[in-house]
């Protein structure tokens, strides 16, 4: 799987170059706005679902801890790959411009909307992600090798406070990378619904990762149709809330009908972009929740992984269909970066993750709960 990370990266790499011949520099910003929020959310909703396991136990994250280890641990790579976000600034926010400064609404939000204080706050939230993810890691490697029992309430102290700072630093860094895209709207649901998009893209990913491991010893010895079952479940838990948190925004303002809100409906229903909408309802909800629906389905390994491979598909329509419209408000439009970025910086994600994972015990040695994991199948 690591060639296959490499692979996708090189030629990633090589589609970048081709559609940033074909679409210049500002397409390209843009495109990489879309990749980067996409894979950085399959991170930190690796990040929030540790925490949660470590605080709720559960046999389906004994299973799932180490490839959700495995992701937080990039996060410092990650850090360094939103360098172009960074740069590219003036191409991707309209309040950097210097006609900002005229517009009443966006000088209203000045004080926030800069880029010296914008800067800081990525800085500030990585570094608290990072090091979050670091001690999570740090003291589970610990306790495989140790088995001291302290461990785990260092674990479970950082985590229970950990997934509060997850919530408010999500919610601002998702107002700061892709609502502010459009400086004129705001949501208030807006974090929210990034924390239930990032809680499924990462339980998709993980799903491909397990059934991945379940095919080579000593995984295959371990996973059985039940922790499919179970992680199957989450899933669809997970699609229901994201569902429920993107329906609710909708409802709020076409209930409101406010002219200052409507605009972000408009603009991606009365043109082209309507048939991306249409798949954001159809593949995005209503196709993996009929399938999902079925027990057989969920036991099922191979059937799991093709609809968690298409929630991850559908994910990053749902990111694109955020961002995009913004910059092309007159329709849909695509461009060979679309494409090319998320293989590009997938294939890079997924080469660092693997070596992440190669680093550590598939399974956590010493934790109280392993032995009713490994049995889970006699329940």
């Amino acid at each position: 799987m690591k060639q296959f990370g490499l692979i996708a990266a090189v030629l990633g790499v090589a589609l970048t170059v081709a559609g940033f011949m074909i679409s210049g520099l500002d397409r390209f910003f843009q495109a990489y706005l879309v990749a980067y929020t996409f894979w950085m959310g399959v991170v930190l909703g690796s990040l929030a679902l540790l925490m949660v396991q470590h605080l709720s136990g559960g046999v389906w994250g004994i299973v799932l801890r180490r490839p959700l280890e495995a992701a937080v641990r990039t996060l410092p790579f990650m850090a360094v790959l939103f360098l172009p976000i960074a740069l590219g600034m003036h191409s991707i926010y309209e309040w950097t411009h210097e006609t900002a400064a005229t517009d009443p609404i966006i000088s209203q939000k000045a004080l926030y909307l800069n880029t010296p204080f914008f800067l800081g706050r990525q800085v500030f939230y990585f570094v608290v992600w990072s090091t979050m993810g670091y001690l999570l890691t740090k003291w589970s490697a610990e306790h495989d090798r140790t088995g001291d029992p302290a461990l785990l309430d260092k674990i479970a102290r950082v985590s229970g406070g950990g997934l509060v700072v997850y919530f408010l630093t999500v919610t601002f860094a998702m107002v700061d990378w892709t609502l502010s895209v459009n400086p004129h709207w705001y949501s208030t649901i807006w974090g929210l619904l990034y924390i239930g998009g990032q809680g499924l893209s990462a339980f998709a990913f993980g799903i491909c990762v397990l059934v991945m491991l379940s095919q080579t010893a000593p995984m295959n010895r371990v996973l059985t149709t039940h922790h499919f079952h179970d992680l199957g479940k989450f899933l669809f838990a997970f699609l229901m809330l994201w569902a429920y948190l993107s329906f609710s925004q909708f409802l709020i303002i076409w209930s409101a009908n406010l002219p200052e809100e409507i605009p972000h409906y408009l603009t991606r229903w009365d043109n082209s972009w309507k048939y991306l909408s249409i798949f954001i309802i159809v593949g995005h909800f209503i196709v993996p929740y009929s399938l999902l629906l079925s027990r057989d389905l969920k036991k099922n390994p191979g059937r799991l992984r093709v609809i968690a491979t298409w929630i991850i598909f559908a994910r990053l329509a749902d990111y694109y269909w955020h961002v995009a419209p913004e910059f092309h408000n007159d329709g849909f439009s695509f461009s060979l970066l679309d494409i090319a970025l998320p293989i590009a910086l997938g294939g890079i994600f997924i080469s660092l993750f693997l070596s992440q994972l190669r680093g550590r015990a598939l399974l956590p040695i010493n934790d109280p709960g392993l032995e009713k994991a490994l049995t889970h199948h006699v329940h």
